[in-house]
C-alpha cells in the first residue's frame, strides 16, 4: 500500500545508523546507536526531508503555484521546505512564528533564518500579538481571493501524509535490525509526525519495537493527543491496525521553560555528544531528545543489555543561532 503514494527523492536514504560507543561508555549502558536523519542531503539534512517526499507530490499534483509553510523562527522544517520548492521550481511563502521571549538579533537573522533566505523563500514574521495559525489562514484566503493556487504545508509537514516519510523510515530500521536487535527507538518529538509515522509503520510492518518521544513542546496528555489523531490517520490512508493510545509514550520533563528555549540538559548533551562522538544536535530538537535518553539512561529505564536507537532529527544548523545560549 505505501508503494502507491507517490513520492519525490529529495534526500539520501537510507541513512546510516552508527554506535556510540563512547556515550554508551560513558554513561555504562545501554548500548546507544543513532540514526543519522541529519544526514538526509536536503540543504543540510534533517528528518523533514523524509515528509516531504511525499508533500512535494501532493502540492505538484495539485498545481501549487506557491507553496506556504509555518514554523518557529528557527525552523528546520521551513528550511527544508525552501530547499525542497526551490529545487522543484515552486514559489515558497514562509511564516515565521516568535516563540522565544527576548532573543538576541543573531536568533533572528542567523541559522536557519538565512538559509530560508538564501533558497528564495519569501519570508513573513507573525506578530507576537497574534495566532499564527490564524494569522497564516488570513495570509492565505488573502491570496486565494486574488487567484492563486496555494498549497499549504502544516508545521513540521505533520499530517498524515507527511507521516509516510516515517513509516518509510521505521521499514530502513527493520531490514538492518537483525544486526541491531534495537529493543527501544527514542526521538525528540513535537509537531508529531516523526513519531506518529514511526508508530503507523509499527502496524503497518507489524514491527514491536517500541518508540519513546521526548516532548520538545506540549505536556505529555497534549503531545500523546497529537500524536495519536495524526497516526490515526495514517493507519486508515494505510489500511492497516489502528494503534492503541497506550502504545504512545511520551515524555515532558525536558521541555524546560518552552519551546526552543535552552535548557542545562540540552547544553550538556550536545556538548557531551561533540566531544565524545563528533556529532552535532540541534538546541530545539535532538538536543532535548537526546537530553531525555541521557536522563531516562541515568534513572535505570534501560538495561545495561538493552540496544537503543536514537533518531538524529538534524538541525545543527541552527546552532550558531544559539551561540549566546552556550557563552552563558
Amino acid at each position: 500500500m505505501l508503494e502507491k503514494f507517490k513520492k519525490i527523492n529529495l534526500g539520501h536514504f537510507p541513512t546510516p545508523i552508527e554506535h556510540l560507543k563512547n556515550i554508551s561508555q560513558f554513561l555504562g549502558g545501554p548500548n546507544i546507536f543513532i540514526k543519522r536523519d541529519d544526514c538526509s542531503g536536503l540543504a543540510t539534512g534533517g528528518n523533514k526531508t523524509r515528509k516531504l517526499e511525499f508533500l512535494m507530490p501532493d502540492a505538484i499534483n495539485k498545481k501549487a503555484e506557491l507553496v506556504i509553510t509555518i514554523g518557529a523562527v528557527q525552523s528546520n522544517h521551513a528550511r527544508q521546505t525552501a530547499a525542497a520548492c526551490t529545487l522543484l521550481g515552486l514559489k515558497c511563502l514562509i511564516i515565521l512564528e516568535q516563540r522565544l521571549n527576548d532573543p538576541p538579533e543573531s536568533y533572528m537573522k542567523s541559522g536557519n533564518v538565512f538559509l530560508d533566505k538564501l533558497f528564495g523563500a519569501e519570508i513573513v514574521l507573525c506578530p507576537k500579538n497574534e495566532n499564527v495559525l490564524d494569522y497564516s489562514q488570513k495570509i492565505v484566503q488573502d491570496l486565494q481571493s486574488k487567484g492563486t493556487n496555494i498549497y499549504f504545508i502544516p508545521g513540521g509537514g505533520s499530517n498524515e501524509i507527511g507521516a509516510l516519510g516515517y513509516v518509510e523510515c521505521l521499514n530502513e530500521i527493520i531490514k538492518e535490525n537483525s544486526k541491531y536487535n534495537f529493543t527501544q527507538i527514542v526521538h525528540a518529538t513535537g509537531s508529531a509526525g516523526t513519531q506518529s509515522g514511526l508508530l503507523a509503520g509499527r502496524k503497518y510492518f507489524n514491527c514491536n519495537i517500541p518508540v519513546t518521544g521526548i516532548s520538545v513542546r506540549y505536556d505529555k496528555t497534549t503531545q500523546e493527543e497529537k500524536v495519536y489523531a495524526v497516526t490515526k490517520k495514517a493507519c486508515e490512508m494505510l489500511r492497516c491496525n489502528i494503534l492503541d493510545k497506550s502504545e504512545i509514550v511520551v515524555y515532558d520533563e525536558y521541555i524546560g521553560p518552552g519551546y526552543g528555549e535552552p535548557t542545562e540538559g540540552m547544553i550538556e548533551a550536545t556538548k557531551l555528544l561533540a566531544k565524545k562522538e563528533a556529532i552535532l544536535l540541534d538546541p530545539v530538537y535532538s538536543g532535548k531528545g537526546f537530553a531525555g535518553l541521557i536522563d531516562l539512561t541515568k534513572n535505570k529505564k534501560f538495561t545495561k543489555d538493552d540496544n537503543v536507537l536514537f533518531i538524529h532529527t538534524g538541525g545543527a544548523v541552527s546552532l550558531s543561532a544559539y551561540e549566546w545560549a552556550f557563552n552563558k
